[in-house]
């Protein structure tokens, strides 16, 4: 059967343009952008309708499976197209349609209202617009219904066609005959087998667990200290709560952080692994001075010993928290009084609660530098040994072993110049109970004044205190 374009009229008065007149075989009304009368809305379907001119007559056709169409109120059903007349008012969505003959053609005029669903003027009770008595009664012929759903349906498929889905080729078609010569691709090609992963992560997780049970040194720089690597202790009285035996995960744990597992371990009775208010202040924690991994000969406390010289150093210019280091006491052991002023600043709060005794020495009539000259001679005085092994050291004070006195520091009572030349003979060097140099002889013993771990009740070299003395009472 021919088909014959039909005239129809549309009044766009939802969107205030001047009419439109379409010369189509079919008139689609939907969402879809290539439908003759766009309708724009969620509740109008793609192709939600259309109307054609079918032996002089024009009927409106439902084609949306999910929204209705009414006409007069009275809902179009599926492929069961009804005639219109004029004065006919077509429903879909919030839009209106007003249907007029006009001669030949159709005119249509587009209403917009809102916040009124289909049925809701029934309800309401509101009249239906009055039916023309020039409505046919007879449906159209079943050929002619086909043909025309044929043709609504066929330029719905002939659009969806003509969309690129992600099977289409990405590259432009080959010229000439090549275009038809079959080409091999990768569609066929048959992928890995999941077995070859399985086996992949098991013999990788074989290694993986041979490598540690093997040498777990493997995965350090260096193997680890003898100090921690033992299963018995060797100093006494003892640092830790237990020998670590070479376990790597006593130190190194998912849960916490390195510092926290040393501070964990290495709290006993007679050591407490604190770390200095200042230190704390520039970031400093146990790891920074006590690194592991140096070999067996070098333990964390040989690492640490030597680091204070490295770090507090004019040629560091590292920052700890914006805080920067420089070398101490111009390079020299410090006599902490310049210009007859004292510069140390004495021992802190915890110090002292550890030193009642010389906590008890102030008066409340010292001043700051009278408090700070009697904590600094607290800690030499009637504590130190003078004995034959501290070489030019004189005035020492009766007592079995004697001890020192201002004179064997000081060759005049306003002298600060010479105890800068006594102070060497006893603060440098350092070796350990087994007589394994922990400091070289001449190097400065930094911690035998800078106390780091305030609550460590042994003293750094036990030989230059007087036994009359507990070594809590000594200071270090």
């Amino acid at each position: 059967m021919s088909q014959e374009a039909s005239t129809f009229l549309i009044v766009r008065e939802d969107r205030g343009v001047d009419p439109t007149t379409l010369f189509v075989e079919t008139l689609r009304i939907g969402r879809a952008p290539d439908c003759e009368l766009l309708l724009n809305h969620p509740t109008i379907s793609r192709l939600h309708a259309g109307i054609k001119e079918i032996e002089g007559r024009f009927y409106i056709f439902h084609l949306s499976s999910t929204k209705p169409t009414t006409l007069n109120g009275k809902l179009v059903a599926p492929e069961q197209p009804e005639a219109l007349a004029s004065s006919d008012e077509v429903r879909a969505g919030p839009f209106f349609l007003r249907i007029d003959r006009k001669d030949e053609g159709l005119e249509i005029t587009v209403t917009l209202q809102f916040g009124l669903l289909i049925g809701e003027r029934e309800a309401r009770g509101e009249p239906l617009l009055a039916q023309s008595s020039a409505r046919p009664a007879v449906a159209p012929a079943p050929k002619a219904l086909a043909d025309a759903l044929d043709l609504f349906w066929g330029k719905r498929s002939r659009e969806k066609a003509a969309r690129k889905s992600l099977l289409h080729p990405r590259r432009a078609p080959r010229l000439g005959k090549a275009r038809f010569n079959w080409t091999p691709t990768r569609d066929l090609v048959r992928p890995w087998p999941f077995a070859i992963f399985l086996w992949s992560a098991g013999v990788l997780g074989v290694l993986s667990i041979a490598a540690a049970l093997g040498y777990t040194a493997a995965y350090s720089p260096n193997p680890i200290s003898n100090a921690h690597s033992r299963a018995s202790f060797a100093l006494t009285p003892r640092v830790a709560k237990q020998p670590n035996a070479g376990s790597c995960i006593t130190c190194h744990s998912l849960r916490s952080g390195m510092d926290t597992r040393c501070a964990s371990c290495h709290t006993t009775e007679a050591f407490v692994g604190t770390v200095t208010k200042s230190h704390a202040d520039a970031g400093i924690g146990c790891v920074d001075c006590h690194s592991e991994h140096k070999g067996k000969t070098g333990g964390p406390m040989l690492t640490a010993l030597n680091s204070c010289i490295k770090c507090h150093n004019d040629k560091n210019g590292k920052t700890f928290n914006g805080r920067t280091v420089s070398t101490p006491h111009g390079g020299t052991l410090g006599y902490p009084v310049v210009n007859g002023e004292w510069k140390w600043k004495g021992l802190d709060a915890e110090e002292l609660a550890n030193r009642p005794k010389i906590a008890a020495m102030r008066l409340p009539s010292d001043s700051e530098q009278m408090w700070r000259n009697k904590q600094f001679h607290a800690l030499h005085i009637y504590n130190v040994k003078a004995t034959g092994s501290i070489t030019g050291v004189a005035g020492a004070e009766a007592g079995s072993p004697p001890v020192l006195s201002c004179s064997s520091c000081h060759r005049t009572l306003k002298d600060r110049e010479y105890p800068r030349q006594t102070c060497g003979q006893c603060h440098s060097g350092l070796s350990d109970p087994s007589g394994r140099v922990a400091i070289a002889a001449g190097a400065p013993n930094c911690v035998s004044c800078h106390v780091q771990h305030v609550k460590d009740k042994r003293h750094w070299n036990p030989d230059l205190m007087a036994a009359s003395l507990p070594p809590a009472a000594a200071g270090k």
